[in-house]
Protein backbone atom coordinates (compact mmCIF):
# COMPACT_ATOMS: atom_id res chain seq x y z
CA UNK A 1 0.00 0.00 0.00
CA UNK A 2 1.52 3.24 -0.95
CA UNK A 3 1.84 5.59 1.98
CA UNK A 4 2.10 9.62 2.65
CA UNK A 5 5.29 10.82 4.67
CA UNK A 6 6.04 14.08 6.29
CA UNK A 7 8.44 14.60 8.87
CA UNK A 8 7.95 17.37 11.75
CA UNK A 9 10.73 19.43 11.63
CA UNK A 10 11.13 22.33 13.85
CA UNK A 11 13.38 24.27 11.38
CA UNK A 12 11.40 23.87 8.50
CA UNK A 13 7.95 25.13 7.09
CA UNK A 14 6.21 25.26 3.44
CA UNK A 15 4.36 28.39 3.93
CA UNK A 16 2.83 28.75 0.59
CA UNK A 17 2.65 26.78 -2.68
CA UNK A 18 1.26 27.22 -6.55
CA UNK A 19 2.06 28.74 -9.75
CA UNK A 20 5.05 26.79 -10.20
CA UNK A 21 7.16 28.82 -6.86
CA UNK A 22 7.26 27.10 -3.23
CA UNK A 23 7.83 29.49 0.24
CA UNK A 24 9.83 28.10 2.58
CA UNK A 25 10.84 29.30 5.78
CA UNK A 26 14.34 27.51 6.84
CA UNK A 27 15.65 28.32 10.59
CA UNK A 28 15.29 32.01 10.62
CA UNK A 29 15.02 32.96 6.57
CA UNK A 30 12.46 32.95 3.96
CA UNK A 31 13.44 31.74 0.74
CA UNK A 32 11.46 31.75 -3.09
CA UNK A 33 12.17 28.76 -5.24
CA UNK A 34 10.96 27.63 -8.76
CA UNK A 35 8.58 24.36 -7.90
CA UNK A 36 7.65 22.13 -10.84
CA UNK A 37 4.92 20.29 -8.99
CA UNK A 38 2.83 23.29 -7.96
CA UNK A 39 0.87 23.48 -10.46
CA UNK A 40 -1.81 25.10 -8.17
CA UNK A 41 -2.38 29.19 -7.71
CA UNK A 42 -0.63 30.80 -4.84
CA UNK A 43 -2.98 31.38 -1.59
CA UNK A 44 -0.82 34.95 -0.90
CA UNK A 45 -0.55 37.29 -2.68
CA UNK A 46 2.26 38.39 -4.75
CA UNK A 47 3.23 41.57 -2.06
CA UNK A 48 2.91 38.89 0.15
CA UNK A 49 5.64 36.90 -0.64
CA UNK A 50 8.19 39.71 -2.05
CA UNK A 51 7.44 41.28 1.47
CA UNK A 52 8.12 37.44 3.25
CA UNK A 53 11.32 36.10 0.75
CA UNK A 54 14.40 36.97 2.33
CA UNK A 55 15.97 35.20 -0.62
CA UNK A 56 14.59 34.72 -4.25
CA UNK A 57 16.15 32.42 -6.61
CA UNK A 58 15.65 34.00 -10.12
CA UNK A 59 16.27 31.34 -13.15
CA UNK A 60 19.18 32.75 -15.22
CA UNK A 61 17.69 33.60 -18.96
CA UNK A 62 21.27 32.74 -20.27
CA UNK A 63 21.63 29.74 -19.16
CA UNK A 64 20.78 26.04 -20.63
CA UNK A 65 20.25 24.90 -17.79
CA UNK A 66 16.68 25.51 -16.27
CA UNK A 67 17.78 24.73 -12.82
CA UNK A 68 20.58 27.72 -12.47
CA UNK A 69 20.04 31.24 -11.30
CA UNK A 70 20.74 33.83 -9.23
CA UNK A 71 19.64 34.81 -5.78
CA UNK A 72 18.18 38.74 -5.01
CA UNK A 73 18.40 38.68 -1.61
CA UNK A 74 17.61 41.49 0.81
CA UNK A 75 20.00 42.97 3.41
CA UNK A 76 19.87 41.24 6.35
CA UNK A 77 19.71 37.89 4.45
CA UNK A 78 23.78 35.98 5.03
CA UNK A 79 25.35 33.39 2.25
CA UNK A 80 25.42 30.93 5.62
CA UNK A 81 23.26 29.82 8.17
CA UNK A 82 22.02 26.93 9.95
CA UNK A 83 19.30 24.53 10.89
CA UNK A 84 18.77 21.77 13.16
CA UNK A 85 17.29 18.59 13.36
CA UNK A 86 15.54 16.48 16.22
CA UNK A 87 14.73 12.89 16.77
CA UNK A 88 15.31 10.86 19.32
CA UNK A 89 19.12 11.20 20.50
CA UNK A 90 20.10 12.38 16.86
CA UNK A 91 20.66 16.27 17.11
CA UNK A 92 21.78 17.67 13.04
CA UNK A 93 22.83 20.62 12.76
CA UNK A 94 23.20 21.46 8.92
CA UNK A 95 24.87 24.55 7.11
CA UNK A 96 22.93 26.18 4.79
CA UNK A 97 23.93 28.04 1.65
CA UNK A 98 22.76 29.87 -1.22
CA UNK A 99 23.67 28.05 -4.73
CA UNK A 100 23.42 28.75 -8.24
CA UNK A 101 21.34 25.81 -8.77
CA UNK A 102 18.45 26.91 -6.44
CA UNK A 103 19.42 24.32 -4.16
CA UNK A 104 20.56 25.63 -0.11
CA UNK A 105 21.85 22.02 0.93
CA UNK A 106 19.25 19.87 1.99
CA UNK A 107 15.72 18.22 1.16
CA UNK A 108 13.91 18.55 4.70
CA UNK A 109 11.08 16.01 3.54
CA UNK A 110 14.07 13.21 3.68
CA UNK A 111 13.95 13.85 7.55
CA UNK A 112 11.12 11.24 7.44
CA UNK A 113 13.86 8.85 6.17
CA UNK A 114 16.55 9.91 8.21
CA UNK A 115 14.06 8.47 11.14
CA UNK A 116 13.78 5.46 9.57
CA UNK A 117 17.39 5.13 8.84
CA UNK A 118 18.24 5.90 12.28
CA UNK A 119 15.60 3.17 13.63
CA UNK A 120 16.78 0.50 11.22
CA UNK A 121 20.54 1.01 12.56
CA UNK A 122 19.10 1.21 16.25
CA UNK A 123 17.32 -2.01 15.93
CA UNK A 124 20.35 -3.94 14.12
CA UNK A 125 22.32 -2.66 16.90
CA UNK A 126 19.96 -4.28 19.62
CA UNK A 127 20.24 -7.70 17.58
CA UNK A 128 24.27 -7.45 18.16
CA UNK A 129 25.44 -6.11 14.79
CA UNK A 130 28.06 -3.05 14.45
CA UNK A 131 26.31 -1.91 10.64
CA UNK A 132 28.06 -0.80 8.17
CA UNK A 133 25.86 1.57 6.32
CA UNK A 134 26.74 2.73 2.46
CA UNK A 135 25.18 6.51 1.65
CA UNK A 136 25.28 6.26 -2.45
CA UNK A 137 24.49 10.20 -4.28
CA UNK A 138 24.98 11.16 -0.46
CA UNK A 139 24.68 15.24 -1.20
CA UNK A 140 25.14 16.88 1.87
CA UNK A 141 25.09 14.33 4.43
CA UNK A 142 21.71 14.37 6.00
CA UNK A 143 21.18 10.25 5.63
CA UNK A 144 24.84 9.94 6.39
CA UNK A 145 24.31 12.05 9.97
CA UNK A 146 21.30 10.13 10.63
CA UNK A 147 23.26 6.43 10.28
CA UNK A 148 26.31 7.88 12.26
CA UNK A 149 24.00 9.64 15.00
CA UNK A 150 22.61 6.02 15.38
CA UNK A 151 26.10 4.43 16.18
CA UNK A 152 26.85 2.84 12.41
CA UNK A 153 30.16 2.84 10.43
CA UNK A 154 28.81 4.70 6.99
CA UNK A 155 30.98 4.86 4.05
CA UNK A 156 29.90 8.53 2.46
CA UNK A 157 30.07 8.52 -1.27
CA UNK A 158 29.73 11.45 -3.80
CA UNK A 159 31.11 12.67 -6.90
CA UNK A 160 31.70 16.73 -6.14
CA UNK A 161 34.63 17.51 -3.46
CA UNK A 162 32.71 20.20 -2.79
CA UNK A 163 29.36 18.93 -1.16
CA UNK A 164 31.91 16.13 0.30
CA UNK A 165 33.55 18.90 1.85
CA UNK A 166 29.89 20.75 2.97
CA UNK A 167 28.72 17.15 4.47
CA UNK A 168 32.17 16.42 6.73
CA UNK A 169 31.21 20.27 7.86
CA UNK A 170 27.71 19.31 8.77
CA UNK A 171 29.40 16.39 10.63
CA UNK A 172 31.52 18.60 12.44
CA UNK A 173 28.62 20.95 13.56
CA UNK A 174 26.59 17.98 14.66
CA UNK A 175 29.17 16.82 17.13
CA UNK A 176 30.18 13.64 15.16
CA UNK A 177 33.22 12.24 13.24
CA UNK A 178 33.88 8.85 11.42
CA UNK A 179 32.47 9.18 8.72
CA UNK A 180 34.44 7.34 5.44
CA UNK A 181 34.35 9.97 2.72
CA UNK A 182 34.78 8.94 -0.51
CA UNK A 183 34.89 11.34 -3.77
CA UNK A 184 34.05 8.69 -6.92
CA UNK A 185 31.10 8.23 -9.39
CA UNK A 186 29.21 6.32 -7.48
CA UNK A 187 28.44 3.29 -10.17
CA UNK A 188 31.70 2.69 -10.44
CA UNK A 189 32.43 2.22 -6.79
CA UNK A 190 29.69 0.10 -6.22
CA UNK A 191 31.04 -2.30 -9.20
CA UNK A 192 34.42 -2.37 -7.34
CA UNK A 193 32.86 -2.98 -3.92
CA UNK A 194 31.03 -6.01 -5.75
CA UNK A 195 34.51 -7.23 -6.88
CA UNK A 196 35.96 -6.85 -3.62
CA UNK A 197 33.36 -9.03 -1.78
CA UNK A 198 31.92 -6.27 0.91
CA UNK A 199 29.31 -6.27 2.69
CA UNK A 200 26.69 -3.47 4.08
CA UNK A 201 23.85 -3.77 6.74
CA UNK A 202 21.67 -0.85 5.13
CA UNK A 203 22.17 1.21 1.53
CA UNK A 204 20.68 4.55 0.76
CA UNK A 205 20.53 5.66 -2.91
CA UNK A 206 19.36 9.39 -3.59
CA UNK A 207 20.08 9.45 -7.35
CA UNK A 208 19.59 12.26 -9.60
CA UNK A 209 18.31 12.37 -13.16
CA UNK A 210 21.05 13.36 -14.64
CA UNK A 211 24.67 13.65 -13.09
CA UNK A 212 28.59 13.79 -13.86
CA UNK A 213 31.26 11.45 -12.03
CA UNK A 214 34.36 12.61 -10.63
CA UNK A 215 36.07 11.99 -13.76
CA UNK A 216 33.65 13.31 -16.28
CA UNK A 217 31.19 9.57 -15.69
CA UNK A 218 28.03 9.94 -16.94
CA UNK A 219 24.62 9.20 -15.39
CA UNK A 220 21.66 8.89 -16.87
CA UNK A 221 19.02 7.45 -14.15
CA UNK A 222 16.67 5.19 -16.56
CA UNK A 223 19.53 4.04 -18.59
CA UNK A 224 21.66 2.95 -15.03
CA UNK A 225 19.55 2.32 -12.08
CA UNK A 226 18.90 -1.45 -12.83
CA UNK A 227 22.90 -1.87 -12.92
CA UNK A 228 23.15 -0.15 -9.96
CA UNK A 229 20.25 -2.07 -7.99
CA UNK A 230 21.53 -5.35 -8.88
CA UNK A 231 25.33 -4.02 -7.60
CA UNK A 232 23.13 -2.52 -4.27
CA UNK A 233 21.72 -6.54 -4.32
CA UNK A 234 25.01 -7.83 -4.37
CA UNK A 235 26.29 -5.61 -1.22
CA UNK A 236 23.44 -6.06 1.28
CA UNK A 237 23.17 -8.24 3.82
CA UNK A 238 21.20 -10.96 3.15
CA UNK A 239 19.39 -11.67 6.88
CA UNK A 240 19.11 -8.04 8.06
CA UNK A 241 19.53 -5.72 5.65
CA UNK A 242 17.60 -2.20 4.82
CA UNK A 243 17.71 -0.40 1.76
CA UNK A 244 16.71 3.43 0.84
CA UNK A 245 15.88 4.12 -2.54
CA UNK A 246 14.78 7.91 -3.36
CA UNK A 247 13.95 9.11 -7.10
CA UNK A 248 12.34 13.40 -7.60
CA UNK A 249 12.02 12.68 -11.45
CA UNK A 250 8.50 13.92 -12.14
CA UNK A 251 6.99 10.87 -13.89
CA UNK A 252 8.62 8.41 -11.68
CA UNK A 253 6.57 6.64 -9.35
CA UNK A 254 6.74 4.74 -6.30
CA UNK A 255 5.47 1.76 -8.15
CA UNK A 256 8.05 1.61 -10.57
CA UNK A 257 10.51 1.78 -7.53
CA UNK A 258 9.43 -1.19 -5.73
CA UNK A 259 9.12 -2.83 -9.53
CA UNK A 260 12.88 -2.45 -9.53
CA UNK A 261 13.82 -3.17 -6.53
CA UNK A 262 11.54 -6.59 -6.09
CA UNK A 263 13.24 -7.59 -9.66
CA UNK A 264 16.80 -7.62 -8.53
CA UNK A 265 16.84 -7.95 -4.59
CA UNK A 266 13.94 -10.74 -4.70
CA UNK A 267 12.39 -10.80 -1.35
CA UNK A 268 12.73 -8.11 0.66
CA UNK A 269 10.95 -8.32 3.22
CA UNK A 270 9.18 -5.21 5.77
CA UNK A 271 8.56 -2.94 2.37
CA UNK A 272 7.41 0.36 1.77
CA UNK A 273 6.81 3.26 -0.85
CA UNK A 274 4.89 6.39 -1.43
CA UNK A 275 5.37 10.12 -1.80
CA UNK A 276 7.28 12.26 0.65
CA UNK A 277 5.14 15.86 1.12
CA UNK A 278 4.75 18.91 2.97
CA UNK A 279 1.54 20.78 3.34
CA UNK A 280 1.77 24.39 3.37
CA UNK A 281 0.03 26.66 5.88
CA UNK A 282 -3.26 26.82 3.14
CA UNK A 283 -3.56 23.04 3.35
CA UNK A 284 -2.17 21.97 0.12
CA UNK A 285 0.16 19.24 -0.15
CA UNK A 286 2.74 19.43 -2.20
CA UNK A 287 4.98 16.31 -3.81
CA UNK A 288 8.50 16.17 -3.13
CA UNK A 289 9.61 13.05 -4.65
CA UNK A 290 8.92 8.89 -4.43
CA UNK A 291 10.55 6.36 -1.89
CA UNK A 292 10.53 3.17 -1.47
CA UNK A 293 12.35 1.48 1.66
CA UNK A 294 12.76 -2.32 3.21
CA UNK A 295 13.78 -4.07 5.97
CA UNK A 296 14.71 -7.45 6.03
CA UNK A 297 14.87 -8.98 9.54
CA UNK A 298 16.30 -12.30 10.66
Amino acid sequence: MSKLLTPAFADYELIDSGDFEKLERFGDYITRRPEPQAIWHKSLSEEEWQRMADASFMRSSSSKNEERGEWRTKNHMPDRWQVKYHYKDMHLSMRLGLTSFKHVGIFPEQAANWNFIYDQIESQRQSGVQPKILNLFAYTGGATLAARSAGADVTHVDSVKQVVTWSRENMENSHLEGVRWIVEDALKFVRREVRRGNKYDGIILDPPAYGRGANGEKWVLEENICEMLECCAALLDKEHGFLVLNLYSMGLSALLARTALRQSFGETGSEEMGELFFKDRFGKELPLGTFCRFARKK
